[in-house]
């Protein structure tokens, strides 16, 4: 399991969060999972920072979610000042709901923007790719998905069933076939693009010989479980047109780098030259708040809710829809994609510098501030370094620096610190990281 705290190797954990601990296994059972070997008592959160109780500072670098900082005042201050007027649902005529779909679907191309395309809101990722699935189905006639082979697209029965990072313990559903994600370090030459576009293929091949028509290619535009899959720009085109000459949709799942991330505009679609046919969102999208949902061409929608009568209680509520324009205006009045963009050059920049001086890093990529670096034991046979990986997470929080892995080996370090991450969070970062590499290097 990846980054994951194990009760049985543990140790030098302090008695007061050993008592935590137990009680959150008394209280919550044991499905719930804890990070890092020492796992970390957060109290309070401010910008890039979490803080534990006794006042230390430590250094969010993984924390997608609050994508423009911990407690933004901005954020906090519309969420209280909506809840202290008015909080409902969406059968009853309110401003604000319009006013936000009218500001996030100007965010999208044409062929999703107003007039185009409409939006629908839940309440999480997870409910957003749910929907997208049945919007899908109802407009093709089918029901069969691609997804890449370590792919996360929520906690639905459904979602779950597409999504294998949650390990063989959860099987796939018989109408899902995965295929592998386009890696560009291990591609031997190979054009990445045009081999993910055949895999697709075949795929779509299987399903018809199940007797399974396609319903959709969904995947999440960065690869983030599979390991950070950034380049080059334009490799999904072929794919995505694979899929719809079979008959089938494009939905991106944008939940991961969406919201300005890969700092080349707010889409991490957008990277590919292609406009999508649904595209979900949640996590980054309410900065913490549980705001999530889509965004469908019109025609698709249109077909949907002729149909089908959907109502999703506290999915687009005043409260939740004050909290999603005030993170558009924060991205939008603070330069947080420009920023993204600057500070996540700095980063690999500075990660291939180490590179230089740790041959434990076989690779540095990304787009913005979604960083992946991939660790080997041999950059010759590029073997994954899944043991050196855990240790160098764990060295990193023992210097208040907080990350994590992902990929089929689990030797990728995921950095996707939140947006408003400065040049000087950056230094902060490379230094530990230094330092954590000698020391992971040293034994």
């Amino acid at each position: 399991m990846i980054n994951a705290y194990d009760a049985n190797a543990a140790t030098a954990i302090p008695e007061r969060e050993r008592a935590l601990i137990a009680r959150r296994e008394r209280l919550l059972g044991p499905a719930y999972r804890l990070f890092y070997a020492n796992p970390v008592h957060v109290v309070r959160g401010e910008g890039v920072w979490l803080y534990d109780p006794d006042g230390n500072a430590y250094l969010d670098v993984y924390n997608n979610v609050a994508c423009v900082g911990h407690c933004h005042p901005r954020v906090v201050a519309a969420l209280s000042r909506q809840a202290a007027v008015l909080n409902t649902h969406t059968r009853y005529i309110t401003d604000g709901i319009l006013d936000y779909a009218e500001r996030l679907l100007a965010t999208f191309p044409a062929g999703l923007a107003p007039g185009a395309g409409h939006a629908m809101f839940t309440c999480t990722g997870s409910e957003a790719n749910d929907l997208a699935y049945r919007i899908a189905c109802a407009h093709t006639g089918g029901t069969g998905f691609v997804v890449t082979r370590l792919a996360y697209h929520g906690v639905t029965s459904v979602l779950a069933g597409m999504s294998p990072s949650l390990g063989p313990q959860q099987p796939l559903l018989p109408n899902v076939r995965t295929v592998p994600a386009p890696d560009l370090y291990r591609a031997g030459g190979a054009d990445v693009g045009e081999s993910f576009a055949a895999q697709v293929r075949a795929a779509v091949a299987d399903l018809a010989a199940q007797g399974i028509r396609p319903a959709a290619l969904l995947v999440d535009t960065i690869f983030s479980s599979d390991g950070v899959l950034s380049d080059p720009p334009g490799f999904l085109r072929p794919a995505v047109a694979a899929i719809r000459e079979a008959g089938g949709l494009f939905i991106a799942d944008e939940v991961q780098p969406g919201f300005g991330r890969t700092g080349e505009g707010m889409w991490g679609f957008a990277r590919h030259g292609l406009v999508p046919d649904i595209v979900t969102m949640g996590k980054p999208m309410g900065n913490g708040h549980p705001v999530a949902g889509l965004v469908a061409r019109s025609d698709l929608l249109r077909g949907f809710g002729e149909r089908t009568r959907y109502f999703n209680t506290f999915g687009g509520n005043p409260v939740s829809c004050a909290v999603g324009m005030a993170v558009l205006d924060v991205i939008e009045e603070e330069g947080l994609i420009g920023n993204a963009r600057v500070v996540g050059e700095m980063m690999r920049a500075g990660l291939r510098e180490l590179a230089a001086r740790h041959a434990l890093i076989g690779d540095v990529r990304g787009a913005g501030l979604f960083v992946g670096m991939e660790l080997v034991t041999d950059r010759a046979t590029r073997a994954p370094a899944t043991a050196a990986t855990a240790r160098l997470v764990n060295a990193l929080r023992a210097r208040r620096v907080l990350i994590s892995a992902a990929g089929p080996h689990a030797n990728i370090l995921k950095i996707r610190p939140p947006l408003v991450f400065g040049r000087e969070h950056a230094t902060l970062f490379l230094t530990a990281m230094d330092e954590a590499l000698g020391e992971v290097a040293a034994g």
